[in-house]
């Protein structure tokens, strides 16, 4: 789902984990003071921050969302840009992180512990994968044949603190960049057009939701008769 879902749901699922004392099951006034008493463990108090944090966020994104107009439209480009602003000003706003910024955290913790950079290129891959990332330049058979040519010229597994055979690898991964016209410089720009990317599928799954919806609602008697509505003219703001 969309980041609306996403978060309503996280939402939905701390509120609904408070635990509430029946009236039957009530404690004894002075067993209660007692148990008041007591400092909070510090377990608790790490849930505790975590849950207003996670309020805080909801709460952020829920007053954007309230005054920003979304068009679901995946098939017009600007339908896409506005949707992928109002996702960057949320994040901006709640001091969430960008796609762009959750793969490389997640790159960072995957890859923390590993040694050999072959199982750091095929962890890369991976990541990629479950991402839904596709590599329509092929950068990654590049990479590995790179790899292999290293390998080759030092004899043994590239290990990455070997400074010498690394300094290799990532001359030949500046190779690769260059035929293939990236540059760091432009990195903004390819984050850029992957927020676009991703806001188009979101824009698509809230679509595909949408028209679900309103079939499931025409199958009732009482709407049997009534036109589907335009998913371009809903408002998701009417709905939050």
């Amino acid at each position: 789902m969309a980041f609306t879902s996403r978060i309503l749901t996280k939402s939905r699922q701390l509120y609904g984990n408070r635990v509430i004392l029946p009236k039957d099951n009530a404690l004894p006034v002075r067993s209660f003071a007692k148990e008041a008493a007591r400092p909070a463990l510090k377990g608790d108090v790490m849930l505790k921050n975590i849950f207003l944090e996670v309020k805080k966020k909801f709460e952020t994104a829920m007053g954007i969302l309230r005054k920003e107009k979304i068009t679901i439209d995946p098939d017009d480009p600007a339908a896409v840009a506005q949707y992928a602003s109002v996702m960057k000003k949320i994040r901006e706003k709640a001091d969430l992180l960008s796609e762009s910024q959750r793969i490389q955290y997640t790159i960072q913790t995957r890859t923390a512990e590993i040694q050999d950079a072959r199982t750091y290129l095929l962890t890369l891959k991976e990541i990629r994968i479950k991402r839904g990332l596709s590599d329509e330049l092929g950068a990654e058979a590049m990479m590995m044949d790179a790899l292999e040519k290293v390998e080759k010229e030092i004899k043994k597994p590239l290990m990455r603190n070997d400074k010498k055979g690394m300094t290799l690898l990532v001359a030949e991964f500046d190779k690769i960049n260059k035929k293939l016209g990236i540059r760091k410089e432009d990195l903004p720009k390819y984050e850029e057009q992957l927020e676009l990317k991703i806001s188009k599928a979101q824009l698509e799954e809230l679509k595909k939701d949408a028209l679900e919806a309103m079939e499931t609602q025409k199958k009732r008697e009482e709407f049997k008769d009534e036109p589907m509505a335009d998913v371009k003219s809903l408002d998701i703001r009417n709905f939050i």
